[in-house]
């Protein structure tokens, strides 16, 4: 694992009076995994800003995509005023964004105003509590990730103009570990890989992926929280540089229904307390899998259905679960067996499980509580795992399988005890209306599809 090379405090405040920095993004991840908050100048970040944090109105962990207040949650609304919280540094985070000049960033914990406290609801505040209950237990989890994306030749504004349709992806046919194609993608690529190395996001590789213009571009694997900070970082620098550019990317799970879904597949594994070794690998036992690896993919696989919403919170999300699609359609797993939901990897120090549920769309921070709370509940309740699947898991017809659809997901959330028991009743009201609201908006819209069908011929 390559460490990220952190920025202190102090190298931020110096970086500031000498003028090289003059502008600072307090940053946050909201429902969506969007980052949002405020810019500060250089020296009022150094006077008032750097031990007090900023104020930024409640609402940002409520709102829809369009930032309009949406009715029904607990947390935030009219009744309760719209008050602020308080987003604080977290002083290991602080990073420099290369592709915005004199610009640093810093990942910021939300607080209530009232109490001192951390916001139950706030995504950094939920993975943080899961992790907190794994290193309760003794272990360390570490977690990698990869993210899809695609590449478009049009700009955002162009997209937008033309309605999202008809966009010219970057290649005209599949591109996956093609160097010649990639090689022409790279103008973009690379200035996406340089720009998040140089600021303090570690990046591995880079390739070209099963759909025409579609990329993945990895990351080194790190601490839950550190790697869903590089995860949106990493999706915000790809956003913003490929703009710069005239080119737009979406991390959409399903741009069209002729397209390959783009993913964000999760790798996870448990270390010792100190972080030194993995208690995951066990080379005496059957595919190299401890006790404890065995017992934590039994709770993954028995809360995969309920936890659905963490890893597909769209509507666009259930467009992706299609058989022999690269993506999963059914909940058992296999060694390096990728038709199915979960896939056993890796040998020795790198035994890891990797869910290829969720899709790129997933906010990082709720996917990974997702993931860390299941594979918990297996460790507390000692579950047993079942035998591997050898088989295509498409056609497997005596597995479990991922709901096909947004509202049948909602429907096992807010059916679940354990949803409530791994993550509290507040964050299951938070979660529940979040994807209530998401069904909501979309039934109080016309499709192209039912035009296309509908308007002539009916």
């Amino acid at each position: 694992m390559i460490p990220r090379q952190e920025i202190t405090r102090k190298e931020l405040l110096s970086r500031i009076a000498a003028g090289e920095v003059d502008s600072v993004v307090m940053a946050f991840p909201d429902r969506y995994g969007r980052l949002v908050g405020k810019r500060t100048s250089g020296q009022f970040f150094v006077e008032h800003v750097a031990d007090h944090g900023t104020e930024n109105c409640d609402y940002l962990l409520t709102c829809d995509l369009d930032n309009q207040p949406v009715s029904g949650f607990e947390y935030s609304n009219f009744d309760k005023g719209y008050g602020d919280l308080i987003a604080r540094p977290d002083w290991g985070t602080v990073r420099i964004l290369p592709w915005v000049p004199g610009t640093a960033m810093i990942m910021c914990d939300v607080y209530s105003p009232e109490t001192d406290e951390l916001v139950s609801v706030a995504p950094r505040t939920i993975l943080k509590k899961q992790v907190a209950s794994a290193e309760a237990l003794g272990f360390t989890p570490m977690v990698g990730s990869e993210i899809e994306f695609y590449l478009y030749r049009d700009s955002y504004e162009e997209a937008r103009r033309h309605r999202y349709a008809d966009l010219r992806t970057h290649s005209d046919w599949s591109q996956d570990y093609n160097i010649v194609q990639t090689t022409r993608d790279e103008y973009v690529i690379a200035d996406i890989r340089r720009g998040l190395i140089q600021a303090g996001v570690p990046v591995e590789f880079t390739k070209g992926e099963a759909g025409a213009g579609q990329h993945e571009i990895n990351l080194s694997y790190a601490s839950p929280v550190e790697m869903a900070d590089r995860n949106h970082v990493y999706k915000t620098a790809a956003k913003e540089i490929a703009a710069l550019h005239g080119r737009a990317v979406t991390f959409m799970a399903k741009p069209s229904m002729g397209d390959v879904g783009s993913s964000c597949h999760i790798h996870v594994s448990l270390w010792e307390s100190t972080g030194r070794s993995s208690v995951f690998a066990d080379p005496n036992r059957p595919y190299e899998m401890s006790g404890t690896f065995e017992m934590f993919l039994a709770g993954m696989l028995a809360t995969a259905r309920e936890f659905s919403l963490l890893w597909a919170p769209t509507v666009n999300s259930y467009r992706r679960f299609q058989p022999g699609s690269w993506a999963p359609t059914g909940i058992g797993w296999g060694i390096d067996n990728r038709t199915l939901g979960f896939r056993k990897v890796g040998h020795g120090p790198s035994t890891r499980v990797e869910s290829r549920i969720p899709g790129s769309d997933a906010n990082s921070y709720l996917a990974f509580a997702g993931v860390l709370a299941g594979g918990l509940h297996g460790i507390k309740n000692e579950l047993a795992l079942e035998a591997p699947y050898s088989g295509n898991g498409y056609e497997a017809t005596d597995m479990a399988r991922i709901p096909w659809s947004l509202p049948d997901a909602i429907e096992l959330w807010r059916n679940s005890t354990l949803a409530k028991d791994c993550f509290g009743e507040d964050v299951h009201q938070w979660v529940l209306r979040s994807a209530s609201n998401e069904w909501e908006q979309f039934n109080q819209s016309v499709t192209d599809w039912e035009l296309m069908r509908y308007f002539e011929r009916i």
